[in-house]
């Protein structure tokens, strides 16, 4: 499998940020539409094998297959955004300007959203028979997490909402680890061996992940869940964007940019005499006699 070196890695994620944000309204709402039904379709399928099986562990290590199809398709995820568009910004690309990225996280949103409500609706349908009965025992395990997740945390007032956002801020630095992990390697395998290992462990340890609750929060409420729209957007979904924001750009965006992209000046070497080389000068024939 071909590695591509963190230099190389670097300049590739500062481009992906420039070329996401130059693309058409419609392009972008398209992908990050699919990205939101595809994802939320792969939430639905970790609830229902966890609750079926019994085993959290077996969903959790098959949910990443839904990350893997949509980012292998193109498709676009506010997470994903969120870490590479900034990027692009902070690199002076030309035409790149803090609207800009603005206006393409808004519409990122928008299209997860709209995505993850379209897969909500259908399961809701499916599981109920168009609400004529009982969802069964993955539809109370989907409202669960709807309340447990909402008016859970607001039980805990403002330390529940510094877990909250602390979930939401180690669910992105896992999810843009998976995302930048692909870009490692230019193989489809070693794209998906990258992308697993980092999605595995957000869904298994409960973090938040802003797109994914967009699924699970809305079919909650179709179900019958326990809580309010109001409830959700307080007490999950904004803090959890917030989270993810942070996440993904302070512990992999920037970390990555400011190391590799842009790394600081080598400290000299010493030679055993005492004089300074600066790090990556090739010493004289007598220097190397001497080491």
């Amino acid at each position: 499998m071909s590695y591509v070196k963190p230099h190389d890695l670097a300049t590739r994620m500062v481009d992906a940020g420039e070329s996401k944000l130059f693309l058409s309204t419609r392009d972008t709402l398209i992908r990050a539409y699919m990205a939101g039904a595809i994802l939320a379709l792969a939430a639905a399928f970790a609830v229902t094998v966890g609750t079926q099986t019994g085993q959290p562990l077996i969903g959790a290590l098959l949910f990443p297959v839904g990350f893997c199809m949509l980012y292998l398709l193109g498709f676009d995820l506010l997470t994903a955004v969120f870490t590479l568009v900034p990027l692009a910004w902070l690199d002076k690309r030309p035409g790149v300007t803090l609207g800009e990225m603005l206006r393409n996280w808004g519409l990122v949103f928008l299209g997860n959203f709209a995505g993850a409500l379209t897969t909500a609706s259908f399961v809701a349908v499916y599981l109920t028979y168009g609400f004529s009965t009982d969802p069964g025992d993955v539809g109370a395990a989907l409202q669960e997490i709807g309340e447990g997740r909402t008016v859970g945390y607001a039980e805990h007032g403002a330390a529940g909402m510094l877990t909250l956002f602390i979930r939401g801020v180690m669910c992105n630095w896992m999810v843009s680890t998976a995302v930048v992990g692909a870009m490692l390697s230019d193989s489809v395998p070693g794209k998906v061996i990258a992308m697993w290992m980092p999605i595995l462990v957000f869904f298994y340890l409960g973090f938040e992940h802003s797109v994914v609750n967009m699924f699970l929060f809305p079919i909650g409420l179709m179900l019958g869940g326990d809580f309010t729209v109001v409830d959700y957007l307080v007490w999950n979904e904004i803090p959890t964007v917030l989270g993810n924001l942070v996440g993904g750009l302070m512990f992999v965006g920037l970390v990555i940019y400011a190391t590799h992209g842009r790394p600081g000046p080598a400290r000299p070497r010493r030679s055993p005499r005492g004089e300074e080389k600066a790090d990556g000068v090739k010493p004289t024939s007598q220097e190397e006699a001497l080491l």
